[in-house]
């Protein structure tokens, strides 16, 4: 493989944009840590001149050039494609995640991502997207055990626009959560910052500092008892998108996640569920093509909905 070369000039809604979080944008799927790593090594220039400072603000109509370097291909296996297809057509998918699947390759998890079974299928994705090779056609994740929508973009423009969409929040979402308890008020938007936990830093936690803004509202739907402990079932709208955002704010009031081991603990966990009851329901985003509203749900898979229905 050779060193490839990608051009791009700055627009005014750029302006005073990070050249890091600029070119995360215009490089749809790359990890903000290898975009600091090409600029740092110099490899970034701006109107010709190379910057080695990640935060350097860009101006609009700077003109860009990227030497993505030589490396061995990282390209994921094709894997068989197995998953129910929610929406398609040339510019974009939206598949509903089962809980248990990641959705790209990682450490741990070399295999058996949604990205493998994406090449299974869409074997062409790998030489048509801009992004790194082990994210193609990624332009959101949801956690392993998070079931529900996802969108993958089928092209270099569509995946461009609709990581753009997110990361300007014209994409809403809606989540199905069970959590252990009721909550005080049948209707809240919990605002806070969230970031790395001062201890373990494997963990985001709800900071007073050095966090992201991050905004989430709930909707009571029902409440009742099962084997004994008190369950609510909400809906949830995120208004950002950080990670890990619902477990971490509905834990952060008392109304931890069921099965979710690492933010709820022993208080999460009750006889016969094994990984956290979260689903990302319905979603509604700007198609990538011609800007027309697409509206979809992803149906309630079976461990989550035979608890709700004993509410």
């Amino acid at each position: 493989m050779s060193a490839k070369k990608l051009d791009f000039e700055i627009l005014p809604g750029d302006a005073g944009t990070r050249l890091d979080r600029c070119l995360s944008r215009l490089i749809p799927g790359s990890s903000r840590s290898y975009l600091q790593k090409l600029i740092r090594e110099r490899l970034v220039t701006l109107d010709g001149v190379a910057v080695d400072v990640p935060r350097y603000p860009v101006r609009p109509g700077m003109k860009i050039e990227v030497t993505l370097p030589e490396e061995p291909d990282t390209t994921p296996a094709p894997e068989p494609f197995d998953f129910e297809i929610l929406y398609e057509d040339d510019a974009m998918l939206v598949i509903n995640k089962p809980a248990g699947v990641v959705v790209h390759p990682a450490a741990g998890n070399p295999d058996g991502t949604v990205v493998n079974a994406l090449l299974g299928r869409y074997p062409q994705l790998a030489g048509e997207l801009a992004c790194g090779n082990s994210r193609p056609g990624i332009v959101h994740r949801l956690d392993k055990d998070t079931s529900g929508c996802l969108v993958v973009a089928k092209t270099a423009d569509a995946q461009f626009k609709l990581c753009t969409a997110f990361a300007g929040h014209e994409i809403k979402k809606t989540y199905l959560t069970l959590v252990r308890g009721v909550p005080a008020k049948p209707e809240l938007e919990i605002s806070t910052l969230i970031g790395r936990h001062p201890v373990n830093r494997q963990k985001m936690a709800v900071v007073e500092r050095n966090g992201k803004p991050a905004i989430t509202r709930y909707r009571l739907e029902k409440s009742g008892e099962v084997d004994g402990v008190v369950i609510s079932l909400l809906s949830v709208r995120i208004l950002t998108g950080r990670t890990h955002q619902i477990r971490v704010h509905l834990s952060s009031i008392g109304l931890p996640v069921l099965g979710d081991a690492v933010y709820g603990g022993a208080r999460a966990r009750i006889a016969g569920v094994e990984r956290q009851l979260l689903h990302a329901w319905k979603i509604e985003l700007p198609h990538p093509s011609d800007g027309h509203i697409v509206k979809l749900a992803a149906p309630i898979p079976p461990d989550f909905l035979a608890i709700s229905e004993l509410l």
